[in-house]
């Protein structure tokens, strides 16, 4: 897992980089390409673009704003398989952006990488669930108290938002914990009840078994 977290931080930090350079050569071009690659709901011709616009931003506060959430849910997302994060991310890509194309009102170009933050935050917090890994559980607890302040911009009502493409994006996530959930059975969250103390299946050995994963233990 130290190594998948490496790799996790790598591919994050270069997708950030890819976002970067991409809001540079928009900005150069006056925000063209998110006039020309954003997504617009009901327009076939930019149907495709739901792959791009998480890409794209209006402005360089749109995107700082971006950056620091979706670096730290992309990498809490990433850090137990990369593969299955590339899977995740089309998933959510996909699901942020029909919700957006389906539902939204008015010919707006939609943009934007917080469909994403929604998906991988969606993923994050039920992931431990449903792979039934405790450390996993306990960081969607610590996130979704932290940060559950985020879900007041996923309904209706803040201005200029699209709530929408955040919605859709949770929706994603949540069911990318269930589609790539970890079928090799994990480790029980609750214990055998008939397990001696500190045998297989006891919650106690089960933390000690992650926490040795992660290297925190001799």
């Amino acid at each position: 897992m130290i190594a998948e977290a490496r790799k996790a931080f790598f591919v994050m930090f270069g997708f950030l980089a890819v976002v970067w350079a991409v809001q540079l050569a928009n900005w150069a071009q006056q925000y063209g390409l998110s006039r020309d690659y954003g997504l617009v709901s009901g327009n076939l011709g930019t149907l495709p673009d739901l792959l791009t616009a998480p890409l794209l931003h209006w402005s360089w506060a749109h995107i700082e704003s971006n950056s620091g959430p979706l670096f730290i849910f992309g990498f809490l997302a990433a850090y137990r398989g990369v593969a299955r994060f590339l899977g995740l991310t089309l998933l959510v890509a996909m699901t942020s952006g029909l919700t957006v194309w389906l539902f939204e009102r008015g010919s707006v170009e939609t943009v934007g990488a917080s469909g994403l933050i929604f998906g991988y935050f969606g993923y994050v917090v039920v992931r431990g669930l449903f792979d039934r890994h405790l450390i996993d559980t306990l960081i969607g607890v610590v996130m979704a108290g932290s940060f559950a302040y985020m879900l007041t911009v996923a309904v209706p009502g803040t201005p200029g938002v699209s709530w929408l493409g955040h919605l859709g994006g949770l929706v994603g996530g949540v069911v990318g914990a269930w589609v790539f959930r970890d079928r090799r059975g994990g480790r029980a969250i609750e214990p055998a009840r008939a397990a001696p103390v500190g045998g297989p299946g006891n919650p106690r050995s089960d933390l000690h078994k992650e926490l040795g994963d992660l290297g925190l233990l001799d």
